[in-house]
Parts: C-alpha cells; sequence; structure tokens
C-alpha cells in the first residue's frame, strides 16, 4: 500500500482587485500542477479521452491495492484473512507466566484486549506496546521516550524492535503473513501466544495473576451461550459488517453487506430498548466486542466505509448504550478519537487518495459522551450489573 504527498498551495491569502471591470489575482504564481493544465487546456477541462484514460488506469490500480488490503470473493466482497494464530490454551499459561500485548489505538479488534485488560485490572502484569501505522501502513513503533502513560504509541517495551512484522520475525520458524494487532505475546518463549483478538479477551478475562485481579467475570458460565451467540450475530453483521461495507469491491457486495449491517443496527436499537446491556443488566465481553465498532461508527464508518444510512446518533438506544460503556471507569481512558481517525483517514489511501482527516463530529466528542446516559432506567431481569457494584451502587 502506498502512499503519496501532495502539493499543499501557499496559505497566504489572496487578494482580488479590479481592473477594466475584472477581477484579478494580485499574485499571479501558481502551482506547478495548474500551471501544466493550463498550459495544455486552457481554463477547459482535461481532454474526454485524458479522462478515460486516468479513469480506466485508476480503477486497474486501485482494483489491484484493494486486493492486497482487503482480499475479497469472486463477487467482490471482503474476505477477512483467518488469523495465524487463532487460539491459546489457558492451562499452557500460568499466572507466573511473562506476556506482553501488542496493541494499536486505531484498531477496534485491539482496543478490545486494552478495554478488558483496564477493567480487569490487568496493567501491572500485562505490560503493553502501542503501535502507530506507519507511512505505507504497516504497524510500526515510535522512538520518542517521553513518558505519557502507556497507552501512547511508543517503543516496543518487550523486543526493542522497530516495526511489529519485525517482533513477528524473531519467533522460531521466523513468519512470513500478515503481521497484525493484537497480538499476545509470550516472553518466556519468545513466541507469538495468540493473534485473535476473541480469544486473547476470553484468556485475559480468566488469567489470574494475583488476588488483587479485578474478580468482574466478564464471561459468566451462565451466560456462555448467549454471549457466542450474540457474537455469532454480531461479528459477521457489525464488527466485520463495516469493513464489508468499507471494502466492497462492487457495488453488488455492498449493497449486500449495508443492508446486512443496518438490518442488525435495527435489531440491536430494539433490544437495548428492554435491555441494558446485550445479555441483560450485566456487561459482558459481548459488549465489550459491540463497543470498539459504535464507538468508531460516526467517526469513521459513517463516511469513510459508506455506512451512510443512518448515524449511530440517530440510534437514540444504541448510542445512549455507547455512552453507558463509554463512562464505565477506565474506558473512556482506551479511546483516543485523534489516532483513530488518523490510522484510517491517513493510512487507508485507496480510500482516502488525500489523506485529508474530516473534523471530529460533534456527537463522538468526550464532553458528549459523558452527559448522562440514562441507561439505569433500562432493567431487564433484576440482576444488579458489574457496573452498578463497581460504582458502590445498589439497585431500588
Amino acid at each position: 500500500m502506498a502512499c503519496i504527498t501532495i502539493f499543499n498551495p501557499s496559505p497566504t491569502p489572496v487578494l482580488l482587485h479590479r481592473s477594466r471591470g475584472n477581477p484579478k489575482m494580485s499574485n499571479p504564481s501558481t502551482d506547478p500542477l495548474t500551471s501544466a493544465g493550463r498550459f495544455l487546456w486552457g481554463r477547459s477541462l482535461p481532454p474526454q479521452p485524458l479522462i478515460s484514460a486516468v479513469r480506466s488506469t485508476w480503477s486497474t490500480v486501485w482494483h489491484l491495492m484493494m486486493r492486497q488490503l482487503a482480499p475479497s470473493s469472486s463477487t467482490g466482497s471482503y474476505s477477512r484473512p483467518a488469523g495465524s494464530f487463532p487460539s491459546i490454551d489457558l492451562s499452557l499459561y500460568p499466572p507466573t507466566t511473562s506476556l506482553h500485548l501488542y496493541a494499536a489505538l486505531s484498531c477496534p479488534w485491539a482496543h478490545r484486549t486494552l478495554i478488558v485488560r483496564a477493567i480487569k485490572s490487568v496493567e501491572p502484569f500485562l505490560p503493553v506496546s502501542i503501535a502507530a501505522p506507519g507511512p505505507d501502513g504497516p504497524w510500526e513503533f515510535t522512538s520518542s521516550s517521553v513518558h505519557a502513560g502507556d497507552l501512547v504509541p511508543g517503543p516496543d517495551r518487550a523486543n526493542g524492535r522497530r516495526t511489529l512484522r519485525d517482533v513477528y520475525g524473531i519467533r522460531r520458524g521466523g513468519f512470513d503473513g500478515r503481521s497484525t494487532v493484537p497480538m499476545l505475546w509470550d516472553v518466556d518463549k519468545n513466541d507469538v501466544a495468540c493473534n485473535e483478538s476473541y480469544e486473547i479477551i476470553k484468556f485475559l478475562n480468566s488469567w489470574q495473576r494475583t488476588a488483587d485481579i479485578n474478580d468482574i467475570d466478564l464471561y459468566p458460565s451462565q451466560l456462555q451461550k448467549e454471549i457466542e451467540e450474540w457474537n455469532r450475530i454480531i461479528y459477521p453483521s457489525v464488527n466485520n459488517g463495516v469493513y464489508r461495507c468499507g471494502f466492497a469491491q462492487s457495488q453488488e457486495a455492498y449493497d449486500e453487506a449495508v443492508n446486512a449491517l443496518f438490518d442488525t443496527l435495527d435489531m440491536l436499537e430494539s433490544h437495548l430498548g428492554t435491555n441494558r446491556y446485550l445479555c441483560g443488566d450485566v456487561f459482558t465481553l459481548a459488549d465489550v466486542c459491540l463497543f470498539t465498532t459504535l464507538i468508531r461508527f460516526d467517526l469513521v464508518y459513517y463516511v469513510l466505509f459508506k455506512c451512510t444510512k443512518k448515524k449511530l446518533v440517530e440510534f437514540p438506544n444504541l448510542h445512549s448504550y455507547t455512552r453507558d460503556i463509554y463512562q464505565i471507569p477506565k474506558v473512556a481512558e482506551t479511546c483516543n478519537f485523534e489516532a483513530i481517525m488518523d490510522g484510517y483517514f491517513r493510512t487507508l489511501f485507496p480510500l482516502n487518495p488525500g489523506g485529508i482527516r474530516p473534523a471530529l463530529p460533534s456527537a463522538c466528542k468526550p464532553d458528549v459522551l459523558s452527559k448522562p446516559h440514562g441507561r439505569d432506567s433500562v432493567c431487564s431481569n433484576g440482576l444488579t450489573s458489574f457496573l452498578v457494584l463497581s460504582r458502590g451502587q445498589s439497585m431500588q
């Protein structure tokens, strides 16, 4: 995936004055591209044959890049590649195991792991290295030594490598697949433990390092079947559904994806009208998985991925549900909206060649997300959610 540098004209204001009744620019100099265009065609549009040639060339190059960025089926539908290290055996990683988490702030899949790491309070036992998209897309680490907390792009704190690909490459036998986040690294074995987000958050929920670990269970045994069922609904249509919209390479593929996405959002909107969380009054891993897509919806997916039927703010229950989770202690600290927007608008070159990042939507600003959500009154089965317990409140 390649990026281009676009020449930016001088920001100096252009003054106009009238001469013989016609407005003229006081500074006649223009950028080279404008000068070349006027030399060839004057002030007219480029000739039709050139437009057709450029359109054909761009379409070919776009499809070529998209096939590498987002592998698709024969119908143009995005097909997410399976992870190379999709599972983790809890019995192989006792509490004494030294593990390290590799994540990125823009990635919704990595965001899941940062939220569970925070809620379970395993930060002291699970250090993290935050990567950021490099100029050409691959995840890179910065050399900045400024200490501003661990949830900022910085150096590789486990292996001292420059890129995530370099980290994958030092495992025994090497690695030539996709170097993705999140990735759980086994420091003792110098190997990848897992790079599948859902398996990592289930592992972190069960991983008990000390008695001081937060004993909140986000995957309780009595709800596991329900959580898995929600995941089977949410993953293809919402979590991966927004990518199927944005990475669609045919109109038919896009139409199918966008309809499935909004049909599911409509169903979730109805469900959350009478349930505080997906599994009633209990916050679970299913909510974590849904939240990391919803918090990016109006911010990125509505515009860049063409998920334009409705904004999230137009779904009253889904929007208040998102604010409810955002206000859970320590969750907001995992949400870096500038990094999220940069990670999409300035990195996904085939979708946004100019690299221009739009303004932050007002509904996505922290002060709006921190407004009262009113979800406390939405109770379905009389159970007390972990959030109420963590805030020292009691159900009336």
